[in-house]
């Protein structure tokens, strides 16, 4: 195993205080037990957007904490989810009045442990509501999910409803925003390698040099499918073709089409692959009309890409473009 760390158990502590002193201007970071929020927390009147997961998917959550996107993020073990205690200490700190929302991904621990965070949140008298994310298309359980697993479209959703939260709606219309893109929105991943946890010291799976998996999941868990390795237009066609069926998407379709590195797959080949992504996209009569490119929901230093395309309209554009400033996304600051 080689990796920039001290001790496996040191390695998430020692990264929140790593993050507490490049992003002062833009969080506070809590110990015991950790959470990230962002620096003007809690924001009076506003709904308050909670995430989290385990680490290792950097920049989610932690780098989307601020101005337009989340107003706090939990922190779990590597690939392990967050506590309630965790989420309820979130919870209560950027509680604005105006109620707050989890977006939670389709993991068995996370939907646990975010539901018990909320009932003892309800208890303390704060305003809780909770939306699943389940975006991927590859397989319908797997070793962490009953049902499909939450995975890129997080991202997508959490600058989505941060700028409808900065813009004043309520509760009930940043939730039922939040519901609305998990409708809209599929992605399919794949892995030419596999990641090594600090805690293991070994690769999570063994993946041959001349082998790839179609439809792995951000922890590792196997695809759809095993197969020598294909260059990249048809593997992006394997990942886009999934997508555009399962909406399924239609003719006239506008989208935000999503290229996503899973941390150790550099630009010059997402791009190669977002190519690909628009001439496969164009061809079912799907216009682009928004695009995300780069490492934002990652596995470690996993070699792999994963497409999400999320179906656009007039609002959804509008809040997409509106200003955002956090750590790992910001623009129109």
């Amino acid at each position: 195993m080689k990796k920039l760390i001290n001790k496996p158990d040191e390695v998430v502590k020692e990264e929140l205080e790593g993050i507490a002193l490049a992003h002062a201007d833009l969080v506070k970071v809590h110990f015991d037990p950790s959470y990230i929020v962002r620096a003007d927390a809690p924001v009076k009147g506003k709904v308050g957007l909670l995430s989290g997961g385990g680490s290792g998917h950097e920049p989610m959550h932690g780098g989307f904490v601020g101005k337009g996107m989340l107003d706090a993020a939990c922190p779990g073990a590597v690939f392990t989810s967050p506590t309630p205690d965790q989420m309820l200490e979130a919870t209560k700190a950027i509680d604005g009045g105006a109620g707050v929302l989890h977006i939670v991904k389709n993991y068995t621990g996370d939907i646990m442990n975010f539901e018990m965070a909320a009932d003892l949140a309800k208890a303390e008298g704060i305003d809780v509501e909770a939306v699943v994310v389940d975006d991927d298309v590859a397989v319908k359980d797997s070793l962490y999910t009953a049902g499909r697993r939450g995975v890129g479209l997080t991202v997508l959703m959490e600058k989505l409803v941060g700028a409808a939260a900065e813009e004043g709606r309520s509760l009930k219309e940043v939730a039922d925003l939040a519901r609305k893109i998990n409708s809209q929105g599929r992605s399919m991943g794949m892995a030419l390698t596999s990641c090594t946890v600090p805690h293991a010291g070994k690769p999570t799976f063994d993946l041959p040099e001349d082998e790839m998996e179609i439809g792995i999941g951000i922890h590792g868990e196997p695809g759809r499918t095993r197969m020598k390795i294909k260059p990249a237009d048809e593997v992006t066609e394997m990942l886009m073709t999934p997508i555009i069926e399962d909406l399924p998407f239609k003719a006239g379709d506008e989208v935000l089409l999503f290229v996503n590195s899973m941390g150790g797959t550099p630009l010059i080949e997402l791009y190669i692959v977002y190519r690909k992504a628009v001439e496969i996209a164009e061809k079912h009569g799907l216009k682009v009309v928004r695009k995300l490119i780069g490492p934002y929901i990652t596995s470690l230093e996993m070699a792999g890409a994963s497409i999400t395309m999320l179906k656009m309209d007039d609002d959804l554009v509008k809040l997409w473009d509106a200003p955002v400033k956090t750590a790992g996304m910001r623009w129109g600051m």
